[in-house]
């Protein structure tokens, strides 16, 4: 019913309570009234809404931090945002204050890579700014009395990770390195030669102790080295109790597993370096524990063909810093870990994801009431145990960061940010969980299906799949948009959206996640084939308008469907690997093949050709339009321009975008990504025309 019609009969209703006789009958048209005013209201509330444009689309803030300050009384976050005339991505660092609820702009030119820091009494914050043409070669220093942003220059050497001293003195210990690949310098015999695996094992990493000066900030009065290693630290934790500094080995060459390892240096002795792990699992977010006697930290495995383990979702462990002995916690939990805290009283509480839900937890796994869809950031206040912030999103609301003193009652909590607010006055398409089945073996998958505006659960639709990547990911109940997630956006311009969570993605289970290793792209394209059957069969999709598209491991998959079947219109390919072998000899991330394909190319040849869409490219009839970052050196540029070769030796449609100063988060420019999804719904609408 239109909203005139609906107009017209309020009047006649309303007429009709006049003349009315009895009780009973005035009461039964009160009832309708009422329901006719509720159904107004919510078709001028939802339907009567604008749809975002496409520009609307890429104005969305994300919080990438939160922490806070060690009186309770402010709170720190990061914003980042999209500058159209600089042509950036701008990151800014900004405060809440909790009593006078005022944020104040600290800079917007933070580091996305080193979180903030306070010091210890709470005055200041220990930061770093972004340029993303020339490396910053000092640590700044925001002070929370006189709001100036100090500078410690560090003489032509970069920091890496840094963290304040557990006292008054001011002090900060700061990882520092030099690369024999970057600054090489002239010797007689090699000149500038690179001799690049003698002078790789050759980078040196420094750690160094910084006092400074309390009456200026800025000034440094004294400078211990502590120590030089050969090992890269990623994340750095100071030990008071046990003037211990723990870290994470992280080499930039993801080769082996086991060079991916914590370690503790003694301060009082650093020629003292304990390796505290020993796992086939990439470790991070170190913590630590209140009682400062553990370190915490999560995990995820990636084993090699040589283990006898499985790989696993994300896991949190501990390690008694006495003992040495590790402990796994809340390992009943059956979903991926996304992230931990704790309160004062060192009670942990952690964020999980089942299904396609990821929500807070507590250390009993309680499920905390809340809100649907993605909570994340979370953060409790050490002086005050009740105050908790996060940040949370799902299909039918945008991100925001909010703040709560009652955690038991997560949905009645506040937002404090409204820099997404314009997408609460738009039309967001409304989203299902969508099931299926495998047929060859009977497994369970699900996806999401974002729905065209006005045609919720409506039939004979046309389909874009839209593969996430990892393959270790999932796609959830949150609202973001990128270049790789625009599910949302490509609803609004009429199609049916599925995001299918394959075996491999995570939140369904370790078993589920570790199948993909016995059909990397075989078993997982089976699964999406099923699924897009399955719709065809309930109606749900045209099946003449089929198309399918994804971005890194789901521009995998994109390259090796179009291989097995002709039935899609068009396809969008981003920064996927068409012949692996190759891959596996240029990627930074190797071991991520040794673990899908069960070894190395010279060990299991047939299995690497078998599932290289290379050598199935006769095969494609698809018009592809491929996506890249030319410095990419996670799936390098090469393996589009593979692509793109055989499809225009075959005189299939193609055409290759490649995007320049980008690597594989297309994080270097705005414009690349809104280019990258303008041109991907052209191809759409070009080719998807066998209705």
């Amino acid at each position: 019913m239109s909203k005139s019609s609906m107009l017209i009969l309020l009047v006649v209703i309303t007429i009709n309570i006049v003349i009315c006789q009895t009780i009973e009958q005035m009461k039964t048209i009160v009832f309708s009234l009422l329901l006719i005013y509720y159904r107004i209201g919510l078709s001028i509330s939802t339907n009567d809404k604008p749809i975002y444009t496409f520009d609307e689309f890429f104005d969305y803030t994300t919080y990438s931090f939160l922490s806070f300050s060690p009186h309770n009384d402010t709170l720190i976050y990061q914003t980042r945002h999209s500058s159209w005339d600089n042509n950036t991505f701008v990151h800014s660092l900004w405060l809440y204050d909790l009593n006078s609820k005022t944020k104040t702009l600290i800079t917007d030119k933070s580091s996305p890579s080193i979180k903030p820091q306070w010091s210890p009494n709470g005055d200041w914050i220990a930061l770093s700014l972004f340029n993303k043409t020339q490396p910053q070669e000092q640590i700044h220093l925001y002070s929370l009395t006189t709001n100036e942003l100090l500078s410690i220059r560090l003489e032509n050497r970069i920091p890496l990770n840094y963290i304040w001293k557990d006292d008054d003195d001011y002090s900060l210990f700061v990882t520092t390195m030099v690369s024999p690949l970057v600054k090489k310098e002239l010797d007689e015999e090699w000149k500038d030669v690179i001799r690049y695996r003698n002078d790789l094992s050759k980078q040196s990493y420094t750690i160094y102790e910084l006092k400074l000066n309390p009456t200026n900030v800025s000034e440094i009065v004294a400078e211990y080295i502590i120590t030089n290693i050969s090992l890269p630290i990623a994340e750095l934790v100071y030990v008071p109790s046990l003037e211990k500094l723990v870290f994470v080995c992280l080499p930039a060459l993801f080769e082996n597993i086991g060079d991916h390892e914590i370690f503790s240096l003694h301060l009082e002795n650093p020629t003292i370096l304990s390796r505290l792990t020993d796992n086939e699992a990439h470790e991070l977010d170190l913590q630590l524990s209140i009682d400062g006697t553990h370190v915490f930290y999560r995990t995820m495995s990636l084993v090699s063909s040589n283990s006898i383990t499985n790989d696993s979702q994300s896991r949190l462990y501990s390690i008694d810093l006495v003992s040495g002995q590790t402990k796994q916690h809340v390992e009943n939990f059956k979903g991926s870990i996304i992230e931990y805290t704790f309160k004062s009283d060192g009670s942990l509480f952690f964020v999980g994801q089942l299904g396609t839900e990821v929500q807070i937890y507590d250390e009993n796994l309680k499920h905390l009431e809340g809100w649907n869809g993605t909570y994340q950031s979370l953060t409790i206040s050490q002086h005050n145990s009740n105050t908790f912030a996060f940040v949370h999103s799902s299909y039918e609301k945008p991100m925001e960061i909010y703040l709560t003193n009652t955690i038991d009652q997560l949905h009645h909590v506040k937002a404090i940010t409204d820099r997404n607010q314009l997408f609460t006055q738009r039309n967001l398409p409304k989203v299902k969980v969508y099931q299926w089945k495998n047929q060859d073996d009977g497994q369970t998958i699900e996806g999401l299906l974002h729905y065209p505006l006005g045609k919720f659960e409506g039939k004979n639709l046309p389909l874009l799949v839209l593969i996430h990547g990892g393959p270790y990911y999932a796609s959830v109940n949150r609202l973001i948009h990128n270049a790789a997630e625009w599910g949302p956006l490509a609803a609004t311009k009429g199609w049916l959206v599925l995001e299918p969570n394959y075996r491999g993605s995570v939140g369904y289970g370790d078993e589920f996640m570790n199948q993909i290793r016995s059909g990397p792209l075989t078993l997982t394209g089976k699964d999406i084939l099923f699924g897009v059957d399955q719709l065809i069969r309930d109606g749900i999709v045209d099946p003449y308008r089929l198309n399918v598209g994804g971005y890194s491991y789901g521009g995998f998959l994109t390259n090796w469907l179009i291989t097995q079947t002709k039935r899609f219109n068009a396809a969008l390919s981003g920064s996927g690997s068409v012949d692996h072998t190759f891959f596996w000899g240029s990627t930074d991330v190797p071991i991520l093949l040794d673990n899908l394909f069960g070894g190395f190319p010279w060990t299991v040849p047939h299995r690497y050709q078998a599932e290289s869409p290379i050598f199935q490219l006769d095969r494609v009839r698809t018009p592809t339009l491929i996506v890249t970052g030319q410095d990419d050196v996670r799936v390098p540029a090469s393996q589009s321009y593979m692509l793109e070769r055989a499809l225009y030796y075959r005189d299939v449609p193609v055409e290759l975008l490649i995007f320049p100063n980008e690597g594989h988060a297309l994080g270097y420019d705005p414009w690349h990504q809104k280019i990258k999804v303008r041109e991907e719904l052209k191809w759409l609408e070009k080719y998807d025309d066998r209705a």
